[in-house]
């Protein structure tokens, strides 16, 4: 049977209409968080897909879907395409106050906590890979860390609406999710680079690149979204105002590509600028009801896409099962990185931030989503793809399907145990 061949808009109303439709069945059956909902359901068609072609001979549904998905450019279509717009839209509704309270637990935990996670996984997956017979280099190991290590800020925000956690606490794990993300990426590339070229690496030439992406990325950031501030505060147009912050978030990804600094910290920037002093001081109540409201939008519909993709992976990796279950293991691998990583620095900030609610629920709550499986399928291929990308998908979806749908009632145990009022909680 001939491959189907899409056109982008093809490959997008498909996975539009799915989205849709799985997530009418949800709403109208199942009654599960969105994000959790999307992955099980694309996860379960996977695996219907599979069965059926192994019951029906000459069947190759499963070959269809796997071109399709093979066909998804992951790391165009998310880093410089979704990414600026989920993490623009997690920053709008972000508390810069309590921001700034939680500034240098956020600004370790995502810098010294994803450095800390990257080498404790690297080493862990090495580890691991030895006893799979599997020739792993240490560095692509810890090119692995990168990508696992940071938390989905998509995932984050969406437990956040659901699970009230105390207001420091939740400013800190938003902000985390947030700086971490585009601190990820920017190691990411930073260790692929030297994997790839085979080059020696080097500290100090890391820490430079990291410093011009980072430090970059927020300076330009602050840019376009003090730029934008100040084209809002001018007028009072809501469809002129919405376009605008649509011109902030696809303006400013393209700039940051072109300069070769982090887009992703740039748009996190950008939201928490336009979503703070640009809502409560340059916008209407009309405009500022139509701007929340069409970034809301933005997010549930790319949020839809992006976990049903992660279910629907299954079936590229249907046969890679002797990598699955190595990526089984990886699941406490990364918890356990999580824990030493998050759970170091909280134990200086046991005043601020009460280390018997703090720890759980930042450890169990970090959780990881489309960005990590759009990094491991931008890998160029070969073994080390095919480890990694399996390694991912199995913390991913475990991530999503048992954190994510128990994160709420960790918050609860955790904070009657300590006798905290979650809605009141400094």
């Amino acid at each position: 049977m001939m491959l189907l061949s899409l056109s982008p808009f093809d490959a997008a109303a498909v996975l539009i209409v799915l989205s849709a439709l799985l997530g009418w069945i949800n709403h109208r059956y199942l009654r599960l968080p969105g994000t959790v909902a999307l992955t099980l359901m694309g996860a379960l068609a996977s695996l219907a897909v599979i069965a059926a072609d192994a019951v029906f001979q000459g069947s190759n549904v499963s070959t269809q879907v796997s071109a399709f998905l093979e066909d998804i450019d992951f790391h165009d279509t998310l880093m410089n395409g979704m990414l600026s717009f989920l993490l623009f839209a997690g920053a709008l509704h972000v508390d810069l106050e309590q921001l700034r309270r939680g500034r240098w637990q956020i600004a370790v935990l995502s810098t010294l906590g994803v450095a800390a996670s990257t080498v404790l996984v690297g080493l862990g997956l090495k580890a691991l890979a030895g006893l799979f017979a599997i020739d792993a280099p240490l560095l692509w190991c810890c090119v692995f860390g990168a990508l696992i290590s940071p938390t989905d800020p998509v995932a984050v925000m969406g437990v956040l609406k659901t699970a009230k956690v105390p207001p420091t606490l939740q400013a800190t794990i938003a902000g985390e999710s947030l700086f971490n993300d585009g601190v990820g990426v920017v190691v990411f590339s930073i260790l692929l680079a030297s994997a790839v070229g085979g080059e020696a690496f080097s500290l100090s030439h890391a820490a430079e690149m990291f410093a011009i992406e980072a430090l970059g990325g927020a300076l330009l950031g602050a840019a376009a979204g003090w730029i934008a501030y100040r084209a809002m505060k001018a007028i009072d147009d809501y469809s002129v105002e919405v376009m605008i912050t649509l011109a902030t978030v696809m303006g400013g990804y393209a700039l940051a590509t072109a300069l070769h600094i982090s887009g992703p910290v740039a748009m996190a920037v950008a939201g928490l600028i336009v979503g703070n002093p640009g809502v409560s001081r340059a916008m209407s109540d009309t405009t500022k009801d139509y701007v929340l409201k069409f970034w809301a939008l933005v997010d549930e519909i790319l949020n839809a896409v992006l976990f049903l993709l992660i279910g629907l992976e299954a079936v590229v990796l249907a046969d890679r099962f002797g990598l699955l279950a190595l990526g089984l293991l990886t699941i406490p691998l990364v918890l356990a990185a999580r824990a030493v990583s998050v759970g170091a620095p909280l134990l200086f900030w046991r005043r601020l931030l009460p280390i018997g609610l703090a720890f759980p629920v930042m450890t169990w709550g970090g959780l990881r989503g489309g960005i990590s499986i759009a990094l491991a399928l931008s890998l160029p291929s070969g073994p080390m793809k095919d480890l990694i990308v399996a390694a991912t998908y199995m913390v991913v979806l475990f991530s999503v399907l048992a954190q994510g749908a128990t994160i709420g009632s960790v918050v609860q145990r955790s904070a009657r145990a300590l006798g905290i009022d979650r809605a009141s909680s400094p």
